[in-house]
């Protein structure tokens, strides 16, 4: 598990290497010198250099901490790594950095990555398929592709809308789709499509009484992809959110979205 805050997950009564060998010290795999050989070699593939495991998390800066982060959740080499929003609390500049450390180590390592965040674009370069969820359910999932360029979900479509393109010319034509009221409470979610509360194209009263089951939406021979909406169609047809200037959100018989039309 890497944990969203480098800093508060990390032991401040312990060193940078006693903090990456504990796991190893744990699992009683390697002992004596064996030790702090393994938590050197993995502080180098993170990019540390060898002193720093005399440092405490205190003198290290935000980047670095979530390097040490790394190096203890993979020096046990396992087969998949839970990444908790791993780069929203560090600064801009080095989060590219720490991805593209992730996505190396990956590649050599060869283990699998849960990756949870919020930042779509982080989301469109990582990862292969992505799980888009809505009050702890899982509304939509999909390759990568599929999700970005085709969703079907309309709450898919309407965080797509959100998310800023790197084009200036571009982001000042796009429209978004604004959802009104209140997110509901996840303790408490309302009965029903748990998001028939706020979409602008919900069937009332079905959405409200009866919960979407999460199902294939796509071809017999495309991708696989999968949504819960009732407004779906038997041939993977979805709800398109159209929002343009004074306009108000509406059903569409059209293709959704394409990745460079305006959301």
């Amino acid at each position: 598990m890497v944990f969203q805050d480098p800093y508060s997950s990390l032991n401040p009564r312990m060193n940078v290497g006693q903090i990456v060998s504990e796991p190893v010290r744990m699992h009683r795999l390697l002992r004596g010198r064996a030790v702090e050989g393994r938590a050197a070699e993995m502080l180098e593939r993170v990019g540390l250099p060898a002193d720093v495991r005399h440092r405490y998390p205190h003198e290290l800066s935000g980047g670095q901490r979530q390097r040490v982060g790394l190096a203890r959740s993979l020096i046990l080499e396992p087969s998949l790594l839970v990444a908790d929003e791993p780069v929203s609390a560090l600064d801009v500049s080095v989060r590219a950095s720490i991805i593209n450390l992730l996505m190396d180590l990956q590649r050599d390592m060869g283990f699998s990555c849960l990756f949870i965040a919020h930042d779509l674009g982080t989301v469109e370069f990582l990862c292969n398929r992505v799980a888009v969820m809505y009050l702890g359910k899982i509304v939509e999932f999909a390759a990568r592709e599929e999700i970005f360029s085709a969703p079907k979900h309309p709450y898919t479509q309407s965080l797509l809308s959100a998310a800023p393109v790197p084009d200036p010319e571009e982001q000042r034509g796009r429209s978004r789709v604004v959802l009104e009221g209140d997110v509901p409470s996840p303790i408490h979610p309302p009965p029903g499509c748990s998001f028939h509360t706020r979409c602008p194209v919900a069937d009332l009263p079905r959405c409200a009484e009866q919960e979407p089951q999460l199902r294939d939406v796509a071809g017999p021979d495309g991708p696989r992809h999968r949504a819960s909406c009732h407004l779906i169609g038997p041939d993977g047809r979805a709800p398109v959110l159209a929002i343009g200037p004074g306009s108000s959100a509406a059903s569409s018989d059209d293709a959704p979205m394409g990745r460079d039309e305006p959301r």
